[in-house]
């Protein structure tokens, strides 16, 4: 076997299921309580965009994508799980189009509620937390390095803290599936449950890895802030995040592509911070994810393209 090869596929782990997309098509793949598979099938032309031909900019412009469709296919998912009788009750007595606006606004409100909150918590809060020491430290560069530091632990502790939560341990199980058919893949395997189950649930291309490569490349860039005034510099913060973002998805772009010694090397903290966020699947967890990277992918196809290279 030479090596891995690049599929270009991407996904989420969902609540029950797995989202898998690839080139402005995306699937989402749920376990109903029937033990069947549903499969919700959507297309877009994200693919299409010009903007993904520029370096810092389409790391820009797929963070947002990324995002919407994330929260989208979470939002098609909880549709899927059995809700309350009084929740059953008032969407039974909703048209077809209240229900459709119904959706566009909870879509929208969750994603400005979490786009908040995360930069609140991420960004604002560890600024502001950093201010504390200037007591003791008058140096700009180690009040940023503290800051990065507050921002890094702040998101261990999240991660710690809801992967005790049963549910959350169920999508951390779809999250292996997910990566774990994504690697059989890429690594030349027929996609079969027991080839998945061999295959790594840890992927270089993960958005854990991206967060925390965010986290790492904000330290860097914010050390070129040099406004005295504590507002300007929050605001300044706040409007490098696309920017750290865009760096950062160049970074996670060349590590799904290189088995380079130091890019490797690079991507050991994100990849270790992967053995809590994804979690061995069981048997029809992988079959959701195999339903799912077929909805969107011809796997056969693209081995057939690369049989010389794995």
């Amino acid at each position: 076997m030479a090596g891995k090869v690049f599929s270009g596929i991407g996904g989420q782990a969902v609540m029950e299921g797995v989202m898998m997309r690839s080139k402005g098509h995306y699937a989402v793949a749920i376990r109903l309580a029937d033990k069947t598979i549903h499969i919700e099938d959507k297309e877009d032309d994200f693919g299409k965009s010009p903007w993904l031909k520029v370096p810092i900019i389409r790391g820009m412009v797929s963070f947002v994508y990324s995002l919407v469709t994330g929260i989208t296919a979470l939002m098609t998912s909880s549709t899927f799980i059995e809700d309350d009788e009084e929740t059953k009750e008032k969407r039974a007595k909703m048209t077809e189009k209240e229900r459709k606006k119904a959706e566009n606004r909870e879509l929208y409100g969750t994603f400005f509620l979490s786009l908040v909150l995360a930069l609140v918590v991420f960004f604002m809060l560890p600024f502001g937390l950093s201010k504390l020491f200037k007591i003791w430290i008058s140096s700009n560069l180690v009040l940023n390095m503290i800051e990065g530091l507050i921002r890094v632990g702040l998101f261990l502790g999240y991660i710690l803290l809801i992967s005790r939560m049963e549910e959350i341990r169920r999508v951390f199980m779809y999250h292996g599936a997910e990566h774990k058919c994504i690697n059989c893949i890429e690594n030349g395997k027929d996609l079969t449950v027991e080839n998945v189950k061999q295959a790594s649930r840890l992927h270089k291309r993960c958005g854990t890895s991206f967060i925390f490569i965010v986290m790492i490349i904000s330290i860097f860039v914010f050390m070129f802030i040099r406004m005295e005034s504590p507002v300007l510099q929050l605001l300044m913060r706040l409007a490098l995040v696309p920017v750290v973002a865009g760096i950062s998805y160049e970074f996670i772009r060349l590590a799904g592509r290189s088995e380079n010694s130091f890019v490797n090397l690079l991507s050991k903290p994100g990849l270790a911070l992967q053995k809590i966020t994804t979690q061995e699947p069981t048997d029809d967890m992988i079959e959701v994810g195999i339903a799912s990277v077929e909805a969107v992918f011809d796997w056969r196809k693209f081995q057939e393209e690369h049989s010389g290279e794995f």
